[in-house]
Formats: C-alpha cells, sequence, structure tokens
C-alpha cells in the first residue's frame, strides 16, 4: 500500500472479509475446488457484492493501478465481476477511463462467439483480477482467454492470496502479480479478533 490511507482501505477491507467471508475450524472441514480439505474457507462474494466492498475494493485496486498504463481489468466470469467493476467506475470518478471485462467460462455458439465481454480491443493492456488465488488455475484460464484475443496483459490482481501455491503458478504466465491481502493477514486479523 502507497500510503497511510490506501492502508486504512485495505484494514477495513480485511475487517469485512473476516466479518462477512472468513470461516475458520479448528479442524479441515471445508473442501475446496480443488477438492482439498481446509481449516478455513474465504467466500469473497459477501463482500465483493456489498456496497462497501465494493467502494473498497474499487478504491484499492484502482490505487494498484496508478503507475501502470492500462485500458481494462476484469477475469473469469463469476469471481472476478464485482472486482473488475468497481475499479472501472472509481477510475471514472478520478478522471480515469478503466473499462472492465468479462471471461465466460465456455464461448457462446451464437452471436459474435466471443469469450471476452465488455469495453476492449485487440492490444489494450489489461490486468487480470480474481477474488481469491489457491492454485492459480482460474486466473491462468483468464490470462490465455484475453491472450488470444489480442489483449496484452500486464498484472494480475487478487483480492485474497490463500499462499498455496498459486501465486508462484501464476507468475509463470505473468511477471507482475499482487494480491491485496493474503490469508496471514487475514489469519493474524482473526486471532486478534478472538484473543482475550
Amino acid at each position: 500500500m502507497k500510503n497511510s490511507k490506501d492502508s486504512n482501505l485495505k484494514q477495513r477491507l480485511v475487517r469485512l472479509l473476516l466479518e462477512k467471508s472468513f470461516k475458520y475450524s479448528d479442524e479441515p472441514v471445508f473442501r475446496l475446488a480443488s477438492g482439498k480439505l481446509s481449516s478455513y474457507y474465504i467466500d469473497c462474494r459477501k463482500v465483493t457484492h456489498s456496497a462497501e466492498g465494493k467502494y473498497l475494493i474499487g478504491n484499492i485496486i484502482f490505487n494498484m493501478l496508478q503507475d501502470l498504463d492500462v485500458n481494462a481489468v476484469g477475469g473469469l466470469t463469476m469471481g472476478a465481476d464485482p472486482v473488475a467493476c468497481p475499479v472501472s467506475l472509481i477510475s471514472f470518478l478520478n478522471n480515469s477511463n478503466i473499462a472492465s471485462f468479462s471471461i465466460r467460462k465456455e464461448r457462446k455458439e451464437h452471436g459474435m462467439k466471443k469469450m471476452v465481454e465488455g469495453d476492449v480491443k485487440e492490444g489494450d493492456r489489461v490486468v487480470i483480477v480474481d477474488d481469491v488465488i489457491t492454485t492459480g488455475g482460474s486466473t491462468i484460464k483468464a490470462i490465455e482467454a484475453v491472450r488470444a484475443e489480442g489483449l496484452e496483459v500486464v498484472k494480475v490482481i487478487a483480492l485474497v492470496d490463500r499462499q498455496e501455491g498459486g501465486r508462484q503458478e501464476i507468475l509463470k504466465h505473468v511477471s507482475d502479480v499482487e494480491p491485496v491481502c493474503t490469508k496471514s493477514d487475514l489469519l493474524e486479523a482473526y486471532k486478534k479478533a478472538v484473543s482475550p
């Protein structure tokens, strides 16, 4: 985070994630998409679809893009949609013009048969966003989909990095991968919240 305002926004986001999205158990009872069992589960949708969450996410990620010349942000629907859209709105409110886009899970079979939907065109510089990185598989799928349509991926930003190797896998495809917060941030905040 670049300054105290950014730090305050991140602290508010971590608090909101703890309140709405973070579940913890001493035993590994949460089954992940990968099939693994985990002691904690992070369902970011409760935050990414909340009004405060959109405000915080939009501002934090817009600030993370200040030094980049990018045309749009987006990723695989549905996880990336409520992350990308507030970034685009905040950019407009700050006299910038960063569009958002969605990547379909499967190519549609009618119309233009596009995988990437939104205000983007070949040659645009884009940032891939995601709600949670675990193995990195969905983010890598998003990178491959936009590259296939002629877009240049300059960065990946995840709301939460579960720190289970996904970031390292994504770094094999893009040189700049940055989480807004990590599992460690959430666990540290959780322990402070529950300690007597």
